[in-house]
């Protein structure tokens, strides 16, 4: 039995130099076309729309900083939230390994602890 003989390799891509490579450069990435003049009305109307949301929005910072709010408390209640929100993810995680090691789902030990579900 004789082995069979091995094939070369064909390749497909051209041979020789690209027809490609004295053409200029082509960017890929699309100039900005004027806006029709129907688009430039929309544009112009979500612009005074998010002017109108703006001023709405400074009013209520206003209202807040009178009832003695102020910007500052804002990232204390941030910091807060999150320590809350670890701790309630520490306690869920727990309450889940404990409904594992009892066979029972985690609704089961919500209900065993006193607990609300949707909290």
């Amino acid at each position: 039995m004789q082995t069979p003989k091995m094939r070369t390799p064909v390749s497909r891509s051209r041979r020789g130099p690209s027809r490609h490579l004295n053409n200029s450069f082509k960017s890929p990435v699309r100039s900005a076309a004027p806006l029709p003049p129907a688009d430039q009305e929309s544009v112009a109307n979500e612009v005074e729309m998010m002017r109108k949301r703006e001023t709405e929005l400074d009013k209520e910072i206003a209202q807040l900083q009178e009832q003695g709010h102020q910007e500052c408390d804002l990232t204390e209640y941030i910091r807060l939230l999150h320590r809350y929100n670890e701790m309630k993810d520490v306690g869920q995680m727990l309450l889940g390994r404990i409904a594992t090691l009892e066979g029972v789902t985690t609704r089961e030990m919500y209900s065993k602890f006193g607990l609300d579900p949707e909290d």
